[in-house]
């Protein structure tokens, strides 16, 4: 037990602690606030300490727990909502109220509740880490693996199905006993057998996402924008319709209104996969912006050890994080206070590596133990730079250690385009690596056509220019039909209503109909063009051009409306006298 010698905001340093490791965790003052060794020097523990420190006094006791940061690990994770050190927060209001009591001790599962276990009929006697002893069904969708712990091996001894709690042994393995539930420190990754390389994409649903700037399984990903250019809502649109077998959702510091819209609207969401509600499979975070700042810190790597827990069972695991700026202005509040030297803007010079140390985490796994599976996690951190200035340090030191950038434009907000993203900023290295994926099994054209539209909005972005100085008349007609496609493309394909039913989530199949229409009729118009200049009024008149407009809406399955659809547009262009 040490004494604390000196109060900063969340920074405590205490004296008399010989034995304390780094990152260990302590219990501080008298009413056991919860924090963690940062630094030792000198016989001096700097302690982040994770709860407001009003009314700690110089003196108080500091107590070593002789573990780390923490969370225990099993059955019940899925559907529960956590604070930013892994406290239940529905546990802690029917405990202590509205308001979460300081030094309040709490484990992330109920020790109460019974769960069914059923023996995996093929373990072997001796087992190592990893093997799967069997299965407790968590949700009506997912069943959830019991693992041999990281370190165990040897003969299995006294496995049987029954039903126990979390914290019942229910066998042994080398003479260690083995619970549904152990514990993990947060900033430990799991083991794993072998990294993959990324092929297969993460549909999103999104248009604008999966054509453009598509994310790989496993894959990382930056969203960086202003305030109010639709950061948070793009996030909740990948919670909701990401191709992720499990989402776990990181509120990092963010508004209390915009959690509340989560808690409120997954409960009440219909997964489309599984006719579940989306809590189903669904792991909360909700670290908001009234809570200790250097809470935000804890929260990112509590996600992550939750999303690596699964991912080792062989699931596809989404991550998202809004908004690591938060994390990142904890960095900063600590670093200063332990008067460590400044780097940009005030931030630590160690910003850069403890970002990339988080989203290295990500990636598509060979799973440790048997039976043999893979599993990926998908990062999506959100970034909020003062202004929207994405040169500051914290989008830079993100960009570093992603792949994917889809970088929000508050001027497309301002026109009411959702999801904002910049088509000309924006970027994703994963491009090559999925498009294969994309041409086999959704489309041999797809990969073509990407490249057609990326083409066709960067020569707008040139005529715009032209169009500015000289006015639109001094186009020809063949320029002016491309400024036409690029509109089609930007608010017929990538303008996506986050709102409507039929319109907030798009299957692959159904964008590449959406695609193949738009190409069919502006390609086809090129050629009428190319022999009859003075057709361009007739072909801005024709009605099909809205009917490709309002393909979007068209509810599922739309296979149908296509095939019809190209017909129309086969008539539409021999109207105006042009052959194909």
């Amino acid at each position: 037990m040490g004494i604390i010698k000196t109060i900063s905001g969340p920074l405590v340093k205490a004296t008399d602690l010989p034995e304390a490791q780094m990152y260990e965790l302590v219990r501080v003052g008298e009413i056991g606030l919860f924090g963690e060794i940062i630094e030792m020097k000198s016989g001096v523990a700097s302690i982040q300490v994770y709860e407001d420190t009003d009314g700690l006094k110089p003196g108080e006791p500091v107590t070593c727990t002789g573990m780390p940061l923490s969370i225990l690990m099993g059955p019940g994770l899925i559907g529960s909502i956590y604070d930013g050190i892994g406290r239940p927060l529905p546990t802690l209001q029917n405990k202590h109220g509205d308001y979460i009591a300081r030094g309040a001790i709490e484990q992330s599962l109920d020790a109460a509740k019974v769960w069914h276990f059923d023996v995996n009929p093929d373990i072997a006697e001796v087992v190592k880490t990893g093997d799967v002893l069997g299965w407790v069904q968590e949700t009506e969708v997912v069943k959830h693996s019991i693992m041999v712990p990281p370190g165990f091996e040897g003969k299995l001894e006294g496995l049987s199905s029954g039903d126990f709690t979390v914290m019942q042994p229910i066998a042994k393995v080398g003479g260690k006993e083995v619970k549904l539930a152990n514990d993990w420190p947060v900033r430990h990754r799991r083991p794993i057998a072998e990294r993959l390389p990324p092929f297969k994409p993460m549909i999103t649903g999104q248009r604008v996402l999966d054509c453009l700037f598509p994310i790989a399984q496993g894959g990382t990903a930056c969203v960086p924008g202003p305030f109010g250019s639709g950061k948070t809502v793009v996030q909740h649109q990948l919670a909701k319709w990401a191709d992720a077998d499990i989402i776990v959702y990181v509120g990092c510091g963010e508004r209390g209104n915009e959690m509340t819209d989560v808690l409120n609207e997954f409960p009440e969401l219909v997964d489309p996969k599984t006719n579940a509600p989306l809590m189903k499979r669904t792991v909360l975070i909700a670290n908001t912006s009234n809570m200790p700042v250097a809470a935000r810190e804890a929260s990112v790597f509590s996600g992550a050890a939750i999303a690596e827990y699964y991912r080792d069972m062989g699931y596809r695991v989404a991550l998202m994080a809004d908004s690591t700026s938060r994390w990142a202005e904890a960095m900063r509040e600590i670093s200063g206070r332990l008067e460590e030297m400044p780097g940009e803007e005030g931030f630590p010079a160690y910003l850069a590596s403890r970002i990339a140390s988080f989203y290295e985490r990500a990636g598509m796994v060979r799973c440790l133990g048997t039976p043999e599976r893979e599993g990926s996690l998908s990062m999506i951190g959100a970034v909020s730079p003062p202004g929207g200035d994405l040169s500051e340090p914290v989008v830079q030191a993100t960009l570093r250690a992603v792949k994917v950038f889809w970088a929000l434009d508050s001027q497309l907000a301002y026109k009411r385009h959702f999801p904002s993203i910049n088509w000309l900023n924006s970027y994703s290295l994963y491009a090559e690596d999925v498009g294969p994926y994309f041409d086999e099994n959704i489309g041999s054209e797809w990969t073509t056509l990407r490249r057609k539209i990326m083409a066709i909005l960067d020569e707008e972005s040139h005529l715009e220019e032209i169009v500015r100085l000289v006015g639109q008349d001094a186009l020809s007609s063949k320029q002016k039909l491309t400024i036409e496609f690029a509109r089609s493309i930007r608010e017929d394909f990538l303008q996506q209503n986050a709102f409507n039913e039929d319109d907030t989530y798009t299957p692959a199949s159904k964008q590449l109909g959406l695609l193949k229409a738009i190409c069919k009729l502006y390609e086809g118009a090129e050629i009428v063009l190319s022999d009859n200049p003075d057709a361009f009024d007739k072909f801005m008149q024709l009605e099909v051009r809205d009917t490709i407009a309002k393909s979007k809406f068209v509810p599922e399955p739309s296979e149908t409306h296509f095939v019809a659809l190209m017909d129309e547009i086969d008539k539409a262009l021999d109207s105006i006298g042009g052959s194909r």
